[in-house]
């Protein structure tokens, strides 16, 4: 079976990394070795399974096929959700990821099933997934009420810092005290990219409050001792679950964790437009603090807003 398709995607820069290319020999292996499906299945799935495996070796540094788990799928599922695809569109991958795990001889996980992670029906640019000011008040007054204060914490991380949900997790004490010092939060978000996002008084507040309850050297909002993958899916399952209580009675938004992170792009937004900035100069520096640059994706953070709007969020 020929691999002719996939080396192009790799000599054309699409899979190929130092850090992931031990990660593809493996895979070479079980894509040579495979004799279950058909020709076009195999390399479609062959080629989600690489977009996965370079995912992992970026952020995870794992050497071996074997050493792969939930964690790094979950986290993988997050970052698709974050660009928008379609659930349909992540099942596929998720297909094809479960396909070549089954083939990994000495595997120590079990990669979970669809229905261990939220897998929302999405559907992506045009639609306003902001939260209201009532719904995020609501979703704080039942993170306080069932004393889930690492969840108050994270939430509001991502409502006024536009972090993603990983990035809320792997906050620690050392980067909370420097952003404190400095007004700005530095974060590395997905594919090691690093950006620097000034921080407001509510942030400020928050990390003081977690800082008061978190050891030294230790995550804000990850209890101690627990995964942080678990961690990052016990809070997606919470929304999901009191979702329809916090939902205002005429909103259509899906109201989940990453929907925050567009409420915090929306008024960014809003205030440069206030303080005079151009419609193209506000929306490339949201971009740029959403850690993507880049313009198409920014216009599905701001589904909701109008172009110029200068309203209060």
């Amino acid at each position: 079976m020929s691999l002719g398709k996939v080396r192009h995607n790799q000599k054309g820069g699409t899979f190929i990394s130092n850090r992931y290319q031990t990660l593809y020999e493996q895979a070479k292996k079980l894509f040579r070795h495979n004799r279950q499906g058909s020709f076009k299945t195999k390399e479609r799935y062959f080629e989600a399974y690489c977009r996965f495996l370079k995912f992992v070796g970026e952020n995870y540094g794992v050497q071996k096929l074997s050493n792969l788990s939930g964690r790094h799928l979950s986290a993988y599922i997050a970052q698709m959700q974050e660009k928008g695809l379609a659930a349909s569109t992540i099942k596929t991958d998720l297909a094809a990821i479960r396909f070549w795990h089954d083939k990994i001889p000495g595997a120590r996980y079990e990669v979970p099933g669809n229905d261990e992670f939220q897998l929302e029906r999405r559907s992506f640019g045009g639609v306003n997934r902001t939260w209201s000011e009532t719904e995020f008040v609501k979703l704080l007054d039942l993170c306080q009420e069932r004393k889930h204060y690492e969840y108050l914490g994270c939430a509001k991380m991502a409502r006024y810092a536009g972090l993603r949900i990983h990035e809320c997790m792997r906050l620690d004490t050392a980067a909370a005290r420097l952003a404190l010092r400095s007004g700005i939060i530095t974060v590395k978000g997905k594919g090691g990219k690093v950006r620097e996002i000034p921080i407001n008084k509510k942030v400020k507040t928050t990390l003081k409050n977690a800082l008061h309850h978190t050891p030294q050297g230790q995550k804000l909002f990850v209890p101690e001792g627990k995964d942080t993958h678990i961690a990052i899916r016990e809070l997606q399952n919470f929304i999901s679950v009191h979702r329809e209580e916090i939902r205002d009675p005429d909103s259509t938004s899906p109201l989940t964790f990453h929907g925050l992170r567009h409420t915090c792009a929306a008024e960014w937004y809003k205030s440069l437009i206030r303080q005079g900035f151009s419609d193209n100069h506000a929306r490339l520096q949201v971009s740029k603090w959403l850690g993507h640059e880049r313009l198409d994706v920014t216009r599905i953070y701001l589904a909701g807003v109008e172009k110029g709007d200068s309203h209060d969020a």
